[in-house]
């Protein structure tokens, strides 16, 4: 018995765990408010001195399309750099900075 509540007590350990981590995942939808193709987003929290990966790795945002992008890098931060990177030569890389827990959408715009 003294077994099983051990057993027990580190389940209900790690489930706690998991819903904390859950918790921290910043989930908003992005839309691409412009007419060229979106290829690559990035977000960074404020102050990194390098971009995270490509958060869209093999999809692409077309004009007017939106998606749900959720980040759960584990952090407790809510301020994040934003890249936004479009097909060729149709906009330049755009960048800015918002506030991810606030947001419940973020539409980019030309």
């Amino acid at each position: 018995m003294k077994k099983f509540k051990v057993m027990l007590a580190a389940t209900a350990i790690v489930v706690c765990a998991s819903a904390s981590a859950r918790a921290d995942d910043l989930v908003f939808t992005l839309k691409n408010g412009t007419n060229s193709v979106l290829n690559n987003f990035y977000a960074s929290p404020v102050g990194t001195d390098s971009w995270e990966d490509d958060i869209f790795g093999r999809e692409a945002l077309g004009p007017g399309e939106s998606m749900e992008i959720t980040i759960a890098d584990g952090r407790s931060v809510c301020k994040y750099d934003m890249r936004f990177e479009f097909q060729g030569d149709d906009l330049e890389t755009t960048t800015d900075v918002q506030n991810l827990c606030e947001l419940s959408e973020y539409t980019i715009h030309e």
